[in-house]
């Protein structure tokens, strides 16, 4: 049994879920490390931490980015429905979303504030607005809390120097990248054969970045 009760929301909108217990079944879930399915044990008992991605507000969100979105929504469902007490965050990228994947050209913010000639802070609320209800619309239980990038700037940059610090990182003209040749392990989840990629085969290449 669900008891939805509105949360406090300074920081965006949600609610707050929980969950008449029942007795649990295992739940078996693809482990993408181990390559295999395995039985779900979660760090605390009865309890599960999830966060999932949101919406980047620059646009209407269209059926492909819903799928992502009901597929979470599905694995949220099977954790109540065997009695877990879940607490869920979904971020709402409102701003640091470039268009490109090779983390190049405009901000999808500022691409958006252009076509319409709203200010970026406008573009986000409207457009979150019409996620909001399109995903009330579709039945998605809505998280614990989302959360805005614009109201975690200042953790990002202590992520960032935090990184810095121990040496992960490298400056080029155009930002502060992750170097991943310091990981020995990089790209194990992706089970992606590092000395095997092409570089420039998807993004223009950049003289600047490390391989």
């Amino acid at each position: 049994m669900l008891d939805h009760t509105p949360g406090p929301s300074p920081k965006g909108r949600g609610i707050i879920i929980t969950v008449k217990k029942e007795s649990t079944m295992d739940i078996t879930l693809f482990n993408t490390l181990g390559r295999q399915k395995q039985v779900f044990t979660p760090i605390t008992e009865g309890k599960v931490g999830l966060y999932t991605c949101g919406p980047t507000v620059y646009d209407y969100q269209h059926i492909g980015n819903f799928r992502t979105f009901m597929f979470e929504d599905l694995l949220k469902r099977v954790l109540l429905y065997n009695g877990y007490d879940v607490t869920h965050i979904m971020n709402i990228t409102d701003v640091g979303h470039l268009v490109s994947d090779g983390d190049e050209g405009e901000d999808k913010m500022e691409k958006g504030s252009s076509r319409t000639g709203k200010t970026v802070w406008e573009i986000a609320e409207y457009y979150t607005g019409f996620f909001l209800d399109d995903a009330k619309a579709l039945n998605i239980l809505p998280p614990t809390k989302y959360t805005k990038a614009t109201d975690y700037i200042q953790e990002q940059i202590d992520m960032v120097k935090c990184l810095d610090d121990k040496g992960y990182t490298y400056v080029t003209s155009d930002g502060v990248y992750f170097d991943t040749s310091k990981l020995k392990d990089y790209g194990k989840l992706a089970n992606l054969d590092i000395e095997g990629l092409e570089e420039g085969s998807r993004i223009q290449f950049s003289t600047e970045k490390k391989k």
